[in-house]
């Protein structure tokens, strides 16, 4: 264990890590009339691995091949350095490292979090969020891929290790009777948590009173929805209205498009959605948890979402007017992960302390090398409000407390 998670005198609960998936992940789990349309791992010319989706190279994760290499954890900025000079992540690229044993399997990854004075962790994919915006209008093909990954999931890493370690099954609202089915199957296998992709499914919102079964399951269970970063199709919908590549590599896209069509944009769109449509007055137990979008939009979509619930009072309120503060419901069910360069205290204030949870992003470069170097992000609160961001609000949400 770090000297500094010794000095710690509990042990961390961490928001968002990941696990990396293997090149099978898919094939080796669809049902056999799917395969020659689903994700696979080809090898190129020059030795590499590609992914393709069907026969056709995927576009956002030409960067995201190498299963038997990873950027080194917390080494985002060496990773855009090799980008910038190759245009490509080379196989023997020296910021990559070997992907460990604990990257890959549960029983390794309890002992990395014993090592790192982690208790609890949630464990979201590496590319497993990443196809669901390719089959939207192919609901067959996308369920069967959800269900591949899903029993992929559920075989190797388990819905919910030693009661320590929780991977969130993939989920999603395109057909609300597969979804349900989906959810039941889940919680029979003992899911705490489950994912939803940002954006509309199926042509309606994620609130839309259609999809009440979903949300009913999910209040009577009493688990939270996590939404995890990922691609949507706001670059195909919208980006490339704008002139932008409809289908870019992840970390190829465009200022505009990290700005406008990716992340901030995606989550925003997505709770106010759920707020607006009054999802959470229909069903006041649901809790949803943002992952890996940061928080620097959250100030202003709270005042925002108050300001405009006037402006729209004589529209339509799909499922039924929202009751109070539009900032205040937000309060209540939605807690937020954010990046640990951020201004944590300032958020701390504006969403309150009870609804911020801590999340390494380990093994990813994007975060931090070691999760207890989160706090050095909390710098200037107080040790019970660290405690909370570090350990107890999340405990809470998962029911564990």
């Amino acid at each position: 264990m770090t000297a500094a998670a010794l000095d710690l005198p509990y042990r961390m609960v961490d928001a968002d890590t990941h696990y990396y998936e293997p090149r099978d992940f898919i094939s080796g789990y669809i049902e056999p009339r799917y395969r020659a349309r689903c994700i696979n791992v080809r090898r190129t010319d020059d030795d590499m691995d590609e992914i393709f989706f069907g026969a056709e190279p995927m576009a956002f994760l030409r960067h995201h091949a190498d299963f038997d290499r990873a950027p080194r954890p917390g080494g985002l900025k060496e990773q855009f350095r090799a980008l910038k000079a190759t245009g490509r992540l080379e196989k023997d690229d020296d910021f990559g490292v070997p992907v460990r044993a604990a990257w890959l399997d549960p029983v390794a990854r309890l002992e990395d979090m014993d090592a790192q004075g982690v208790d609890v962790a949630l464990a979201f994919p590496t590319r497993g969020v990443c196809f669901e915006f390719l089959m939207g209008d192919d609901p067959n093909l996308l369920y069967a891929h959800l269900a591949a990954f899903n029993r992929w999931l559920d075989e190797q890493w388990g819905y919910a290790t030693d009661d320590r370690l929780f991977a969130p099954p993939l989920m999603n609202l395109t057909d609300i009777d597969r979804a349900t089915e989906q959810l039941d199957a889940a919680l029979e296998r003992g899911a705490r948590a489950v994912h939803l992709a940002c954006g509309p499914q199926g042509g309606r919102a994620p609130g839309d009173p259609v999809n009440d079964p979903f949300w009913a399951r999910i209040d009577e269970a009493g688990i939270p929805v996590a939404f995890h970063i990922g691609p949507t199709r706001l670059n195909e919908m919208y980006g490339a209205h704008w002139g932008e590549d409809p289908d870019p590599p992840a970390h190829q896209q465009s200022a505009f498009q990290w700005t406008c069509t990716y992340g901030d944009t995606a989550i925003m769109h997505t709770l106010a959605s759920l707020l607006y449509h009054n999802l959470f007055g229909r069903f006041p137990g649901v809790q949803v948890l943002s992952v890996e979008h940061g928080s620097l939009w959250v100030p202003y979509l709270l005042a925002a979402m108050d300001k405009m619930k006037g402006m729209g009072r004589n529209g339509p309120w799909p499922g039924g007017y929202v009751s109070g503060r539009p900032s205040e419901v937000f309060r209540q069910h939605v807690s937020v992960v954010p990046y640990q360069e951020e201004p944590i205290a300032e958020l701390v204030v504006a969403l309150g302390v009870d609804r911020v949870l801590m999340g390494s992003d380990y093994p990813h470069a994007e975060g931090v090398a070691e999760p207890v170097q989160f706090l050095d992000a909390l710098a200037g609160l107080g040790p019970v409000d660290v405690e909370k961001i570090m350990r107890g609000n999340a405990l809470a949400l998962l029911g564990l407390d």
